[in-house]
């Protein structure tokens, strides 16, 4: 009898495997720069943050993204006010 034989070929090594965990975002690099009792000059980061933990208080602004930074030269004051439960910053 006439048989066609097929030949097929079979696969000798496992395929790899897929893994979704593997990205991750770049540091952010946030927190205090300068701390309670530093010494700063004008325009220094005392502080970087997402929204606002800590507040402004004398001698310091806030920026757009919620950066802390010292308006004047002085020592950093860091403290918390039991009336408003805030924290706050500031530059003396």
């Amino acid at each position: 009898s006439n048989t066609n034989l097929i030949q097929v070929r079979h696969a000798t090594k496992k395929s790899g495997g897929s893994t979704s965990n593997t990205r991750t975002s770049n540091p952010k690099y946030l927190g205090f720069k300068r701390f309670h009792g530093s010494k700063v000059i004008p325009g220094n980061i005392i502080l970087r943050q997402r929204g606002t933990r800590w507040h402004p208080c004398n001698g310091v602004g806030i920026g757009r993204d919620h950066t802390i930074f010292a308006l004047v030269e002085g020592r950093v004051v860091v403290h918390y006010d039991l009336a408003t439960q805030r924290r706050y910053i500031s530059v003396n």
